[in-house]
């Protein structure tokens, strides 16, 4: 395999056969974070809001794994059970994004693994 696996136990571990992000250059590219807390391998409870924080904190932790930052992404895929919910979506991921602005994709979709309202995957420089 091409690049470096990156794995933390900050952030919930693969619950199917891939990698939480892959280090290839100076390019870390994660697999989709869902709401899942790391301590347990559940999704936490709440609305959007709740589940958009813990999925941004779980790319974080990744992130930081590979030698990178939230303010390092140049490209996330947002995945929603219910564009509905976007602006409150939006509201979080702007909180933690700051002052970066990366390319972004947000798609509504059907359903998430473990029943998530939200998923998020990035493209991050790294050193």
């Amino acid at each position: 395999m091409p690049g470096e696996i990156i794995s933390t136990d900050k952030a919930p571990g693969a619950i199917g056969p891939y990698s939480q992000a892959i280090k290839l250059g100076n390019l870390v590219f994660t697999a989709g974070q869902i709401p899942l807390d790391p301590a347990t391998g559940q999704l936490v409870e709440g609305d959007i809001t709740a589940q958009t924080e813990r999925a941004l904190q779980n790319l974080v932790a990744i992130l930081e794994e590979a030698g990178s930052s939230i303010d390092r992404v140049v490209k996330t895929t947002c995945f929603l059970t219910d564009l509905g919910n976007f602006a409150a979506f939006n509201e979080v991921y702007a909180k933690f994004m700051g002052a970066n602005r990366p390319a972004r994709s947000t798609i509504q979709v059907a359903a998430l693994p473990a029943g998530a309202m939200v998923e998020v995957e990035a493209i991050a420089e790294c050193e």
